[in-house]
């Protein structure tokens, strides 16, 4: 048969020690293992395992890969290999009597993978070992009106998200054969609802971490954390300016021409703040410190801007000062 490179078979450099390629076997054997494939993908699933048993099985062998790496120049070109006493590829039952010792195939997999697991493969049902694996992170982007940012509170949001199969608790497996839900995955899609405090420091482009809230972990490993980036979305009342805060204030005529006192709300809280008689729209008021955080723990402005409009229901008299202060139109 030809022989392929078996540096090449597990994906590793040919300097990788021992560690790098028990973890690239570990990597390989749990996706390719003839229980995980069914139908028209089992033949391949069967044939790919039995090369990265074999590329394992010489590259973990410290004698029979010094005799690999010496002569190996001739196999990467192509010649056909005639494997030498007790060196040949074998088969999965083959495997598990060489590695499994007087449990079988699943004592090599404890080893390797930790825990259990139901699986039927060939001539009956056997356990195999399971992995546990730490889930992968999640990032996502959470949009905020400047306005829900700065009251603060809580805020529920959903994230599409995959999660544990509900039909057989992530193993995959429902007894000896294939969970119908999830395919033997052991996960699922879903839309996931967070509920996130937001920060008092909250700040546009600010990161949070949110510990075990991204994908589950594979065999009863670890969930991921869930990375979540805030933005914060200019709305009717509030624009952000990098740290600063600008946010419309709208008085009647007669208010801001009189002088008048309302009420803002801020980064910091409601701050009262007092408009000088005789301002003109679109004057701008700078209260110092009640912006939002910046990244270096300071702290922004928040500027007042003033806009003039009338209120919606006016009464007849105010009807007619504005006609007298239009010159009688």
């Amino acid at each position: 048969m030809k022989f392929q490179d078996y540096y090449e078979v597990l994906g590793v450099a040919r300097t990788a020690d021992a560690d790098a390629i028990k973890k690239a076997y570990r990597k390989l054997a749990l996706k390719w293992h003839p229980d995980r494939h069914e139908g028209d993908a089992k033949p391949k699933a069967e044939e790919t395992f039995k090369r990265i048993s074999e590329a394992y099985e010489v590259l973990s062998d410290a004698d029979k890969r010094a005799k690999y790496d010496k002569f190996g120049e001739h196999w990467e070109h192509g010649q056909e290999f005639r494997p030498g006493p007790g060196e040949r590829t074998m088969s999965p039952e083959e495997f598990e009597a060489a590695f499994g010792g007087s449990g079988g195939f699943s004592d090599f997999f404890q080893e390797m993978f930790g825990r259990d697991f139901q699986r039927d493969f060939g001539g009956g049902p056997r356990r195999h070992a399971r992995y546990a694996f730490r889930g992968a992170d999640v990032k996502a982007e959470l949009h905020l009106t400047v306005s829900e940012a700065i009251a603060g509170g809580k805020r529920s949001f959903d994230i599409p998200a995959r999660v544990s199969c509900p039909n057989c608790g992530g193993t995959g497996f429902l007894g000896q054969h294939v969970c119908p839900t999830c395919a033997g995955v052991g996960q699922v899609q879903k839309r996931q609802t967070v509920e996130l405090k937001i920060p008092d420091a909250v700040r546009h482009g600010m990161k949070l971490r949110l510990a075990g809230l991204g994908e589950p972990g594979e065999g009863g490993g670890q969930a991921g954390d869930l990375h979540l980036i805030l933005s914060l979305d200019d709305d009717e009342t509030y624009t952000v300016r990098g740290a600063d805060v600008e946010a419309r204030l709208v008085l009647a005529p007669w208010e801001a021409q009189a002088g008048s006192r309302a009420d803002v709300r801020t980064a910091q809280g409601v701050v009262t703040v007092t408009v000088p008689p005789e301002t003109r729209s679109g004057k701008r008021l700078r209260l110092r410190g009640q912006g939002l955080t910046d990244a270096s723990g300071g702290r922004g402005d928040c500027i007042v801007r003033i806009e003039m409009d009338l209120p919606e229901q006016l009464t007849e008299r105010q009807k007619e000062l504005l006609r007298e202060l239009g010159g009688g139109v």
